[in-house]
């Protein structure tokens, strides 16, 4: 019997897992003797993540929370460490399996590996180059430790081989976060309300904004919304706020008759809103390749990404942080002069079908 113990501690973190928890049941269901905890480590908690989140994903609620939320980043990947520690040692699992780059995933494959317990890394090998971004940090480490890593494009290949890893090592997969995405489609929800009966297909943006590059300095903040309002020409803007960012934004009491705040949305919801969006402007790694599968334009203001696929293949354009460099790609937005979705590489839908599979073949 192969034993597994899946680790997931934010949001994101779950679109990633849903699909190899359903590959892993369609596993077991052929008669393969193979069988998974799925452990929640508590890093993020909000009421879009209880019982209706799960249900929207289809998977079923996790044999453990770890609670390891709050505190600084140092309490934090402590706290998650004792906790699955504990864990590992009550439900020793063949393989730990982490996904993406979360406080979360560091400190579990840490706790693992001094266990003496193999790790795999889903979303292994990709790299922004920006050490101030603590993801960045997470994931130079957990990949130093890592047994096997499930790679979602060349690039990260081409990284991993540069580090030293053996090419026995690297499976390139494809994108687990697309298979949740594909699956998921049909179901999308228009969200409830008079702002969303009033919007237009194709005729309103999305914006999404967290980083502290972006929402803790006030001028710059300011700057951003007014160049982005402008440019949008009038076209509503659909804006689900992180709550630091909305202290952020009534702070500066700005307020524009396009842009409309919202609460944070449900996945199904938020999709639902990208996929029908004229663009999306965002800080975010995930919107870009979610958007760019959809065929959406995507602006990101970021001066790095760690997900250069969606540039070169995708509908995504990094253009930085500042406000000033905005204006010409929103004006060819607005013209209709965007680049089209190319198609990335095995960025296809069965992506945990291959994971699993190969963990079958390593494993057995």
């Amino acid at each position: 019997m192969i034993k597994l113990t899946l680790v997931a501690g934010a949001r994101p973190n779950f679109m990633k897992i849903a699909p190899i928890v359903h590959a892993i049941q369609k596993q077991k269901d052929a008669g393969s003797a193979i069988s998974y905890r799925l452990i929640h480590t508590g890093q993020h908690y909000d009421k879009k993540m209880s019982g209706d989140f799960f249900e929207q994903l289809n998977i079923p609620e996790p044999d453990s929370n770890l609670g390891g939320g709050g505190g600084t980043q140092a309490e934090q990947t402590a706290a998650i460490m004792v906790a699955f520690e504990k864990e590992l040692m009550e439900n020793r699992p063949d393989l730990v399996i982490v996904v993406g780059d979360v406080t979360s995933t560091l400190a579990c494959s840490i706790a693992a590996k001094k266990l003496v317990i193999d790790v795999a890394h889903v979303e292994g090998g990709i790299r922004s180059g920006d050490l101030s971004m603590p993801e960045e940090i997470n994931r130079m480490v957990t990949d130093s430790i890592t047994d096997h890593f499930f790679t979602t494009s060349e690039i990260a290949n081409a990284n991993l081989r540069k580090l030293g890893f053996a090419d026995s090592q690297i499976h390139f997969v494809g994108n687990t976060m697309i298979d949740t995405l594909m699956a998921n489609m049909p179901r999308f929800q228009k969200p409830e309300g008079e702002l969303f009966d009033q919007i237009k297909e194709k005729q309103y943006f999305v914006m999404t904004m967290h980083r502290p590059a972006n929402v803790d300095q006030e001028e710059k903040l300011k700057e951003m919304i007014e160049a982005i309002v402008k440019g949008t020409e009038g076209l509503p803007i659909i804006f689900p706020v992180h709550p630091r960012t909305a202290k952020n934004l009534q702070a500066l009491g700005i307020n524009y008759e396009s842009l409309h705040m919202t609460e944070p949305l449900s996945y199904l919801e938020f999709n639902f809103l990208v996929k029908n969006a004229k663009g999306v402007i965002t800080d975010s790694g995930g919107i870009t390749e979610e958007a760019s599968v959809m065929n959406v334009p995507c602006i990101t203001l970021r001066d790095n990404t760690e997900r250069a696929e969606t540039i070169e293949l995708g509908t995504n354009e990094l253009i930085g942080t500042d406000p000033k460099k905005l204006p010409p790609y929103l004006d060819k937005l607005m013209k209709g002069n965007w680049k089209s979705y190319q198609g990335i590489p095995l960025w296809d839908g069965k992506t945990a079908e291959r994971i699993v599979e190969k963990i079958i073949q390593i494993y057995s």
